[in-house]
């Protein structure tokens, strides 16, 4: 719902690599390997370029500015080294000014900042302009790391074919483009029941529950519990409604307010409708981090 990076949930998203993109500037695939050795990277792209990608090789993510000097510095040697690897690892270019929900994820506090993915998952960073030498070293620990812990990329530069989508989710999605709430949440509670433990049926279950739940929220639901702030179900439809109009920090912080000043069950309904909500987000997401320490705070 965020619309943010998830880091966490790579490896139960990421059943088929995408197609080989073209090299920065227009360049082609180096080595023969059918993957480009740079490619820019956006916040729509980069579940495909760098996380998708990551399970193939590396993938090295060169956070920069264009105001930033020792980016200036950096970029071209990583630029260099990276045609050099012909395709064992990828170079990942990321203007933070333009993708700020990027550098957002990864946690940057300055630029430039220089972060190696593997399987999804962060493996090392850097921060600063470094000597050659020093990321040579650096790229060799990481190709070190990751030796034959990845598929590679493809062979002989062949398109590798993604597996077919799965018919029951496809049910679902249908019926929720249509909107046949009640039709989704039907079809993805059977998939849960065939696989409990399936992690697109879960979370899509949620994002599904929570929808049909928001329809019959008035527009003056969040004013009705600003004017009576001990009325728990009202500040429950506000926190609903806020959450809905993509405020999830209102949203958390209403209810955060409500743990605080309440007792018995009020207090545990709260709870328990906050940690509802806190499931429909990635749980690395900086708000949703942000939130449950104040949970913490408020609970003890």
């Amino acid at each position: 719902m965020s619309g943010a990076v998830d880091l966490s949930g790579l490896k139960e998203r990421a059943t088929a690599p995408p197609p080989s993109p073209p090299a920065a500037g227009g360049g082609t695939d180096a080595g023969g390997t059918g993957l480009a050795p740079i490619v820019e990277v956006t916040e729509a792209t980069f579940e495909d370029e760098v996380l998708r990608r990551s399970t193939q090789v590396p993938v090295v993510v060169d956070l920069w500015a264009t105001w930033c000097e020792p980016c200036k510095q950096l970029s071209p040697t990583l630029e260099k080294l990276a045609r050099e690897a012909g395709g064992s690892w990828v170079l990942a270019k990321v203007d933070v000014d333009a993708n700020p929900r990027i550098a957002q994820a990864f946690g940057v506090q300055s630029v430039p900042t220089v972060v190696a993915i593997a399987g999804g998952q962060p493996l090392a960073d850097f921060q600063g302009a470094q000597p050659e030498a020093q990321i040579r070293q650096w790229l060799a620990a990481i190709e070190q790391a990751t030796a034959g812990k990845l598929s590679g990329p493809p062979a002989g530069g062949e398109e590798p074919q993604p597996e077919p989508e799965d018919p029951r989710l496809s049910a679902a999605e249908a019926a929720l483009d249509e909107g046949d709430l009640a039709g989704a949440e039907a079809a993805y509670q059977a998939v849960l029941d065939a696989e409990p433990s399936h992690p697109e049926a879960t979370a899509a279950l949620r994002q599904v529950r929570f929808l049909a739940r928001v329809q019959d929220i008035g527009p003056d639901a969040v004013a009705k519990a600003d004017a009576d702030r001990t009325d728990v179900d009202a500040q429950f439809l506000a926190a609903d409604a806020e959450l809905y109009a993509q405020e999830p920090e209102a949203a958390f912080s209403r209810l955060i307010g409500v743990i605080a000043r309440t007792a018995g069950e009020d207090k545990d309904r709260a709870r328990t409708r906050l940690l509802e909500l806190f499931e429909l987000f990635d749980p690395a997401e900086p708000v949703v981090v942000q939130a449950r320490r104040k949970l913490a705070s408020a609970l003890y």
